[in-house]
């Protein structure tokens, strides 16, 4: 299994290059979805990795291939400059999915 990353950021490709994921660089909406079906049809890559910014964009639909498909798995990673979802994401998200505050 391999996985890649899309990304709008260079420096998060390079780092991800390092780390020995290979990706690319994209901005465009369309760009973004054609990167994403590419990965899609490739039955060896297992995990697709997104930053924040390029999730924004697309984010119904890789919310439908999440319902819809379980391989691969798609994540969501900040770029070089932080996420922008705020401290307490992770208390938020907790409290969204089943109702608990933390």
């Amino acid at each position: 299994m391999r996985t890649i990353v899309i990304s709008d950021n260079r420096d998060t490709l390079v780092g991800m290059r390092l780390a020995g994921v290979s990706g690319v660089i994209v901005h465009e909406r369309n760009e973004i979805l054609r990167e994403l079906d590419l990965a899609l049809e490739d039955q060896d890559i297992g995990i697709i990795i997104m930053t924040e910014l390029i999730m924004e964009q697309v984010k119904e639909e890789v919310l439908q291939l999440k319902i819809k498909r379980n391989h691969p798995l798609i994540i969501e990673i900040p770029d070089r400059h932080g996420s922008r979802r705020g401290d307490d994401a992770i208390t938020r998200y907790i409290k969204e999915s089943i109702g608990i505050q933390i």
